[in-house]
């Protein structure tokens, strides 16, 4: 998964790794409650800190940052699948976003391009 790829670049950057936070935002909070949050947040490990919102304020963030989710029609089951965009924000300390990883992106390119970020 992406979440895991952004993971393991952490990895790789040894001593500054200490220095990376990742924000993963839910589209779904009717599913990912506090709970599945968290233990979202328990699996990928302490670096990673899982938030959702309002469908108001997920309207908002997706506009601002030019990304798209959507809900597929629910099953007998009442389940669904939920799309979304699946590049990745990047923001340097002043919280500007400076880069985009991608799912075609290694673990260790975004390593690299991190590294590059945090060296100024």
């Amino acid at each position: 998964t992406t979440l895991a790829n952004l993971v393991n670049a952490t990895h790789k950057l040894e001593d500054k790794a200490d220095q990376i936070r990742i924000l993963f935002v839910s589209v779904d909070p009717a599913r990912d409650t506090t709970d599945v949050l968290q233990a979202y947040e328990q699996a990928f490990g302490p670096r990673v800190t899982a938030l959702s919102g309002t469908q108001e304020q997920l309207r908002t963030l997706t506009k601002r940052y030019r990304v798209s989710y959507g809900f597929g029609k629910p099953d007998a089951d009442g389940q669904y699948e939920v799309s979304h965009s699946s590049a990745v924000f990047i923001f340097d300390r002043a919280g500007a976003a400076r880069l985009l990883a991608t799912g075609a992106d290694s673990a260790g390119k975004i390593s690299i391009d991190m590294k590059r970020l945090l060296d100024g």
